[in-house]
């Protein structure tokens, strides 16, 4: 099979991590894509008038939910593998408003692992055989790391706090019964923090980029010192391909940035590039005064895990992946950025 005969749906492609997937795969293949998103708050609008530009991309807005579109997007678009990243994924509104992430997470994902079941089941054996389906995961299923206890690993018990976490838990189960029962071929996923240019303002890098260059409050939660690995959005891309292409079917793969801090080191580190790319006169700073002033303790989130750490060794060694950037590269690129758009 040619690469342009590669056909990829991506749900959620519109999304922070599904716009740096396709941007990758415009990059390095020539695969035929069909984005799927339902375009939500979090969908980057300007990154879809791209992709819709694009010859080798199909896009469309609709829901995962729906078991009649995804049919006939299957129909129409005889996809050689599926992409799963259409997710609510903010812990915050997953503790204020839980439904959508029951609704999307779960449902939706049952909904996509039928439809692919139906397509899948009529293709011939070798097309079985070559098809995949990635199911895209978070770090959070495996819920609080004790100060001194080992990294995630791929056989680490599920123990979710969010119902966010629990949702995303939900899903990698389903996949896993479906792989086991129906023989689906699936592959599965589990990251660590993203980030990079171009993300969401709800989350805690560009809220406290933006937060600062606008004057003000930067907030964090409780003491500051939950840990958390940061990965970079575009190395996340590259190990999601490696894994659709060259990982074992039925086999999850953890993928860290391994890059681990507090909330509060990185905040204060993000304070720091500011006060070198973006000093007094930018915006609301006086002279000689620096981004930590806006530094502000709030309310701890609810059921807050206090330390997330990844062991990516298995992708690592299988499949030969290691994250490009460093989080002083990738933060810088991302402070660069976000200053560069005000």
């Amino acid at each position: 099979m040619g690469q342009s005969d590669f056909r990829v749906v991506i749900t959620g492609g519109a999304g922070f991590i599904g716009c740096a997937l396709v941007n990758y795969l415009l990059k390095h293949t020539q695969h035929k894509l069909l984005v799927l998103d339902k375009l939500t708050y979090a969908a980057n609008v300007a990154e879809v008038e791209r992709f819709k530009a694009q010859p080798r991309i199909t896009m469309v807005q609709g829901d995962i939910c729906d078991a009649n579109l995804l049919q006939n997007l299957f129909t129409n678009f005889q996809p050689t593998c599926v992409m799963h990243l259409a997710a609510e994924s903010h812990v915050d509104n997953s503790i204020n408003a839980p439904a959508a992430f029951i609704q999307t997470n779960i449902v939706g994902t049952y909904t996509l692992l039928e439809a692919t079941r139906s397509y899948w089941q009529t293709l011939p054996a070798s097309a079985q055989q070559a098809f995949r389906f990635h199911h895209v995961s978070t770090d959070e299923v495996f819920g609080d790391l004790a100060p001194d206890a080992k990294p995630f690993s791929e056989i680490t018990a599920y123990a979710p706090s969010s119902p966010y976490a629990a949702s995303k838990a939900s899903s990698d189960h389903l996949v896993r019964s479906w792989h086991r029962t129906y023989g689906l071929p699936v592959v599965i996923s589990n990251c660590s923090n993203n980030y990079g240019p171009g993300q969401h303002r709800e989350k805690l890098i560009p809220k406290t980029i933006h937060n600062a260059l606008a004057g003000k409050p930067i907030p964090v939660y409780g003491d500051g010192q939950q840990i958390r690995d940061w990965l970079y959005v575009d190395d996340h891309a590259a190990a999601l391909y490696l894994i659709l292409t060259k990982g074992i079917v039925g086999e999850s793969y953890n993928i860290g940035g391994l890059s681990g801090l507090t909330n509060l080191a990185l905040v204060q580190q993000i304070c720091d590039l500011l006060d070198e790319l973006a000093p007094a006169g930018f915006c609301q700073l006086s002279k000689g005064a620096s981004y930590h002033q806006f530094i502000q303790f709030v309310t701890d989130r609810a059921g807050h895990d206090r330390r997330y750490a990844i062991d990516c060794s298995k992708i690592r060694a299988q499949l030969g992946w290691q994250p490009v950037e460093s989080l002083q590269t990738g933060l810088l690129k991302t402070v660069r950025a976000c200053c560069l758009s005000q």
